[in-house]
């Protein structure tokens, strides 16, 4: 049985960030859904605004001091998912259409949840991020900042950044269908880069 170093494996710097992430959901949670001033507003996007900062520096860290480590590949994704989640049932609440981008996102993570673990089970997985995901995990979280630092926007603005995240989402969603089943997938073997740590998926 393999020994794992769980002082390695738990206190580093990058999973410490991504569990402080975690921590800050029910807070951004609780100040927004009972917000009566504006300044609440600007609390909970700061708050929000923190979460995107410390998401950009676990993975630079974890690169940078080699601190990549297994939990730390499950600890990211997750954290900035359940971010995005937490953030669109929020929005959801003052926007109707948020729940079109509510089920699209449940389509999608639920695909790649699936895809990666069916590609796990016979040793492969893509080989990192796409970039279509990245560029994704951006816009939604800045377009949804905005949306909470600007509570009086206007139902036409809203709707019209709900559908510039719904567009990015369903790019992304294309592009994870097709590095997994389409012709040219970006599948690979996990053998191959036991070396280098990928970044996990978006």
């Amino acid at each position: 049985m393999t020994n794992i170093d769980w002082k390695k494996e738990i206190m580093t710097i990058p999973n410490l960030l991504s569990l402080f992430r975690l921590i800050l959901i029910p807070v951004y949670v609780v100040i927004y859904l009972n917000a009566t001033e504006e300044w609440h507003y600007y609390l909970s996007a700061g708050i929000l605004a923190v979460s995107c900062i410390t998401d950009l520096l676990d993975g630079q860290i974890a690169r940078r001091f080699n601190m990549i480590s297994n939990l730390g590949k499950l600890l990211d994704p997750i954290a900035d998912k359940a971010t995005q989640f937490a953030l669109i049932i929020c929005l959801a609440f003052r926007y109707p259409l948020m729940f079109l981008l509510i089920f699209l996102f449940v389509i999608k993570e639920g695909f790649q949840l699936i895809a990666m673990g069916m590609n796990l089970r016979k040793g492969k997985a893509l080989d990192g991020a796409l970039m279509s995901g990245k560029v994704c995990t951006t816009v939604l979280f800045v377009t949804l900042i905005f949306m909470v630092m600007l509570p009086g926007m206007q139902d036409l603005t809203a709707n019209l950044m709900i559908w510039i995240d719904i567009i990015f989402l369903l790019i992304a969603f294309g592009d994870y269908v097709m590095a997994y089943y389409g012709k040219e997938s970006k599948v690979t073997d996990l053998k191959l880069h036991t070396k280098e740590p990928k970044e996990p998926e978006e």
